[in-house]
């Protein structure tokens, strides 16, 4: 049996979507327990409140942080996709309170808005103005200060040249807000405004991410920013905050700082540089019968894919038959690195503990991969397709779990694979996943002493490109820099 294609790929697409929103920032692993703790010789800490445009990845979160000095702690609980809603709701306020910050940076609208078809986001001007007041009054009542931000512009340029926004409206309510409850503000809304009025649509452009329209092609993201457009802002919010609390103007550095070298890597690369990115992992990776294959037949003649995993590979014996040394000899830019199915198997040679050993092992990874200079990106390991009485078998969780664990606690990329492939298969009869299943697989002929059975570990062709192209979406909503890098395709119209 096969499901429709149009199906199919309307949920792939709302499915990495999704889990890509669910990585966004904080930057840092969250535990309620140490969330106070502040880093070693710091005097002053700071929080981000807001959407996506406040984030390190994808807003002028990274930037920010960057022009303030190093007493000061600056801890970004942004989060992708965030109204003064979704935020409360998500838990992630509660989260923000517990890490008892002096001073909050608080900016929503953008989610706010009204949208088609409705989202459950969105506010009306009355509770987006209502939630406002109440992170004021929550925030002081805690013992912090906050401090109100307009919303940072999107980039919609006119006939006339000049920025025709949005938010003005939401900005407004912010001004009133702040006015009334003798908070202190930053008007970003209209000093963006008058940035971008200044430099011109084309050098707005220059600090842009890139998305994939309609049609599949890349065109520029007109709200969110790459590490350009992360200095340029973050550092107008610095300068505004010394202004708007004195007492922290000594905490803003007295220049505008450069971009650092992986900055100015990953604008080379998303200014037509070429890169090199190479898989890591098993054979759920390889392209005998893995994504690898579905991955790099989508990126584009800019990009060098290298295909390292191995068969029966686990991340230990991938190091110890010196598999790892090989790989990093390849000198990527970017490491994809997934591991799990053979570290379950019971033999010394491969066998490692999600919380130890293995943990242990994707922290080499990581550190090797920085050492050289390239960008570690983690993988939690592609379910298997196996069901019993009509349920999934979820047999890899632990192996994900602590993916996910040393990648918040690294602040490498997740690209939650396991979770995304999960949720795609539980909508599924056992009939519907074997679409994907793979035939003769070398791997699945050894674990069956030779015989055929149905391989629902591998990936045939069809699988292959459905799950390489879910790594390749995910991967570019956080490695923003290889959005062009990745061959759109056309939205697929939903057909009743």
């Amino acid at each position: 049996m096969n499901i429709g294609w149009t199906k199919l790929a309307v949920a792939v697409c709302a499915l990495a979507g999704t889990m890509a929103m669910a990585q966004g920032d904080p930057a840092r692993a969250f535990d309620a327990a140490t969330a106070a703790v502040r880093k070693p010789g710091t005097v002053v800490r700071i929080d981000l409140i807001g959407d996506s445009t406040q984030t390190n990845n994808a807003g002028y979160g990274r930037g920010f942080c960057a022009n303030l000095t190093a007493v000061v702690d600056c801890v970004n609980m942004a989060k992708g996709g965030a109204s003064t809603k979704t935020y409360r709701a998500d838990g992630l306020w509660q989260r923000a309170l517990e890490t008892r910050p002096d001073y909050m940076l608080i900016q929503f609208g953008h989610n706010d808005e009204a949208s088609k078809p409705p989202l459950p986001r969105q506010t009306t001007m009355a509770e987006y103005e209502a939630n406002l007041r109440r992170f004021v009054e929550e925030a002081r009542a805690a013992g912090i200060k906050p401090v109100l931000v307009t919303p940072l512009t999107r980039r919609y340029f006119g006939a006339d040249g000049k920025i025709h926004s949005d938010l003005a409206a939401h900005s407004e309510t912010m001004r009133r807000v702040a006015a009334e409850m003798h908070v202190p503000l930053i008007d970003l809304q209209a000093d963006s405004i008058a940035y971008l009025d200044q430099v011109g649509e084309k050098a707005g452009d220059a600090l842009a991410i890139t998305k994939k329209n309609d049609e599949g092609k890349t065109v520029f993201d007109k709200t969110h920013l790459n590490w350009k457009g992360s200095y340029i802002f973050g550092r107008i919010v610095a300068v505004d905050l010394g202004k708007a609390v004195p007492a922290l103007s000594k905490y803003v550095q007295p220049q505008a700082v450069a971009l650092p070298p992986e900055g100015v890597k990953a604008m080379a690369i998303i200014n037509g540089a070429p890169v090199k990115i190479v898989l890591v992992g098993d054979s759920t990776v390889n392209a005998e019968g893995g994504w690898g294959k579905g991955f790099c037949a989508i990126v584009t003649p800019n990009v060098t894919c290298i295909n390292e995993a191995l068969n029966g590979r686990s991340s230990k014996s991938f190091i110890d038959e010196g598999a790892w040394a090989r790989a990093l000899a390849d000198k990527g830019d970017y490491y994809l690195i997934q591991f799990g199915h053979n570290d379950q198997k019971p033999d010394a040679k491969r066998h490692t503990d999600p919380d130890t050993t293995y943990a242990a092992n994707l922290r080499r990874y990581i550190a090797d991969v920085r050492a050289m200079g390239g960008v570690p990106v983690l993988v939690t390991s592609l379910s298997r397709r196996n069901y019993r009485d009509g349920k999934l078998v979820l047999d890899l969780t632990a192996y994900a779990d602590a993916t996910k664990h040393v990648g918040a606690e690294e602040d490498v990329t997740v690209i939650d694979l396991n979770a995304m492939s999960v949720k795609l298969l539980e909508g599924m009869t056992q009939a519907e996943a074997d679409q994907f299943d793979a035939t003769g697989h070398p791997d699945a002929k050894a674990e069956n002493h030779g015989s055929v059975k149905l391989d629902r570990t591998h990936l045939n062709a069809h699988g292959q490109a459905v799950f390489g192209r879910m790594v390749a979406d995910t991967l570019v909503r956080t490695q923003v820099e290889l959005g062009p890098d990745i061959v759109g395709e056309p939205k697929v119209a939903v057909t009743k």
